[in-house]
């Protein structure tokens, strides 16, 4: 909704460390943290909910994202932690992913980036051609309008001008 978002200074009104993100967190040690979120993932439906996300577009990274900043919300981990058990998380639900024989995003590649190489690749290559062109020039162009026989039946049908009489009436111009 519109309105469910906090005012400004209302975090200064609330009680301290009244979230569960402001409090020490509940598991200081990665290998607990990262066990606890594999635990999480092998309870029932977890995994298939995690693979429909990545069968629907959304890509590696930002899932594994997704599944740590939520942790950090709820005050498991901290920020740190998520940041050293992230590569495993990671190479897990792709190893799920790749079992399961699913097509995904690892989301690593930047396909704007990509898209600019490739952009630039077609650009050389067009330069190149016109170079190859420039070089080859000295060839008559067959489409060359002056030398086709049309051009010259044109010139030879040409007509002098006809020279108008001059106009009579109100808005004439005078000539001098």
């Amino acid at each position: 909704m519109q309105f469910d978002r906090p005012i400004p200074g209302q975090s200064l009104t609330t009680t301290p460390k009244a979230a569960p993100y402001e409090r020490p967190a509940e598991l200081t040690d990665p290998r607990e943290a990262l066990e606890a979120h594999l635990d999480n993932l092998m309870k029932e439906g977890a995994m298939d909910d995690a693979l429909f996300f990545l069968e629907e577009g959304l890509d590696l990274v930002t899932l594994v994202e997704g599944i740590l900043r939520g942790a950090v919300m709820e005050g498991i981990h901290s920020i740190d932690v998520s940041l050293i058990i992230a590569p495993a998380l990671h190479e897990f639900i792709k190893g799920a992913a790749l079992r399961a024989d699913v097509d995904f995003e690892e989301g690593f590649e930047n396909k704007k980036a990509k898209q600019a190489i490739t952009y630039s690749r077609n650009v050389a290559r067009a330069k190149r051609m016109l170079d190859e062109l420039k070089q080859t020039d000295d060839m008559s162009d067959p489409m060359s309008l002056e030398e086709t026989q049309v051009a010259k039946n044109i010139e030879e049908t040409v007509e002098e001008p006809v020279e108008e009489e001059p106009q009579q009436g109100l808005m004439a111009r005078r000539v001098a």
